[in-house]
């Protein structure tokens, strides 16, 4: 059955043959469940978190995609497709890195020759664990700057080589109903509990899970809202949907690596259309600061696209939330441990606790001495002291970062400097200076 009849009957169940519409999911869910090479995929728990749901007046709850068996819920819409095409095609995908591990894992169980092109910048974390879910079967290629890029790669090879299937990451029916068996598990939990979502909360990229979390959500329970979170600078379905067609992002931010996607889906756009209620658009740094969180009170490790779904919370207005079932979709866990320092430093910047200054310095002994004892908050910490050149024989230029025991403790610090005769200029991340020295 094509996209577009599906489509054309969702969201209204009197023009629907029985059952037709739900048959596509039905059977993605018990292939899931049981079915062909069944086992792959994981039914992945359901978690009240008691914090976030004191912060918002609410119920939030957590599916766990982030414990799925590659650590995100991309493996079910690659499964379906995979599952649905010739056993003897060999498959060729393009991905951030979440999909393609999906593609590797099922296409090694059910011993099936693969080609996975990838950005250059994924990072080394992803890239070995496709290359151990793949096996012997998985042929890599990285190519291009920007998940577009490798698409372009992707297609022209697939287009080539006889005999090939090509498994989209977003922009495929069977990867759009696979994805949405998140929404069947949702619902068959909450069921359980005699209770119903009223407000999902999907992470975008190109459009696939929040397609299939959306078209089935809508057609057992209409009244649920259906909310999409991008990351700044790689919201495309906000644009395209404000725009009324697809719309490319320019400038595309790859911070959030596994949802960083330049041009939403054909079909995840026109099912979007049908079935979404709104969209937002969120900071990396305030997406840093979530992950943090959530890590520190909560223990889960989440990568950044893993985390976008949360911080969507706090852009709808509690009163908005109060008293609901709010469901948040924790998409992935791959996060790489060396991107941490950055990610803490973003946390930080978003509280307002970390920031940056070129100050002059006198060259004479007990300067330094001086900022500390009489610049500086007794909690407040030098957290970098770099000389980045003498102006003169008498002073000399020096980048300070400091992180402040609170937000307001900066303003002290700059009356102080300014009071004692420092010369400074402060840094701040939306300034060319920031991203070449920090």
């Amino acid at each position: 059955m094509s996209l577009a009849k599906l489509l054309s009957k969702s969201l209204s169940k009197s023009l629907l043959p029985v059952g037709l519409e739900l048959k596509c999911f039905q059977d993605a869910f018990k292939a899931i469940q049981g079915g062909v090479g069944g086992g792959i995929i994981k039914n992945t728990a359901l978690q009240k978190n008691e914090r976030l749901s004191k912060i918002h007046h609410c119920n939030v709850f957590f599916k766990r995609e982030d414990l799925q068996t590659i650590r995100s819920f991309k493996i079910r819409g690659a499964y379906n497709k995979i599952i649905n095409s010739p056993m003897s095609a060999t498959c060729v995908t393009v991905s951030a890195g979440n999909h393609a591990q999906g593609v590797a894992f099922i296409c090694n169980e059910l011993q099936r020759k693969h080609h996975i092109f990838l950005p250059e910048i994924t990072p080394l974390q992803k890239i070995n664990r496709i290359k151990y879910f793949g096996g012997d079967y998985v042929n890599l290629h990285l190519v291009g700057t920007t998940f577009d890029d490798s698409l372009t790669y992707a297609n022209k090879f697939s287009a080539e080589c006889e005999n090939s299937v090509f498994v989209h990451p977003f922009d495929d029916t069977h990867v759009i109903v696979g994805q949405g068996t998140v929404a069947m598990e949702i619902y068959e939990e909450l069921n359980q509990q005699n209770i119903k979502p009223d407000v999902i909360m999907c992470p975008v990229g190109g459009g696939g899970l929040i397609s299939g979390v959306g078209l089935y959500s809508k057609y057992v329970n209409e009244k649920c809202m259906i909310y999409g979170v991008e990351a700044e600078n790689a919201n495309s379905l906000e644009l395209s949907l404000k725009n009324g067609r697809i719309t490319s992002v320019e400038n595309l931010d790859t911070f959030v690596d596994g949802a960083s996607v330049k041009t939403v889906g054909t079909s995840t756009f026109e099912s979007a259309k049908l079935c979404v209620d709104g969209m937002f658009t969120v900071e990396n740094n305030h997406l840093c600061k979530t992950m943090i969180d959530v890590y520190q009170n909560d223990g889960i490790i989440l990568e950044p696209a893993g985390a976008l779904s949360l911080v969507g919370l706090d852009k709808i207005p509690c009163g908005l939330l109060k008293g609901k079932n709010v469901v948040c979709i924790t998409s992935g866990g791959n996060n790489d441990i060396t991107r941490y320092p950055t990610i803490i430093e973003k946390a930080l910047t978003h509280q307002n606790l970390k920031h940056y200054f070129i100050v002059d310095f006198a060259q004479r002994p007990g300067e330094l001495m001086k900022f500390m004892n009489n610049v500086l908050g007794v909690n407040d910490d030098i957290t970098r002291f770099e000389y980045l050149k003498k102006n003169n024989k008498d002073y000399g230029c020096v980048l300070i970062g400091i992180e402040v025991e609170i937000p307001n403790n900066i303003e002290k610090i700059r009356h102080n400097m300014s009071d004692l005769g420092f010369k400074y200029t402060q840094i701040k991340p939306g300034d060319m200076l920031y991203s070449q020295l920090i």
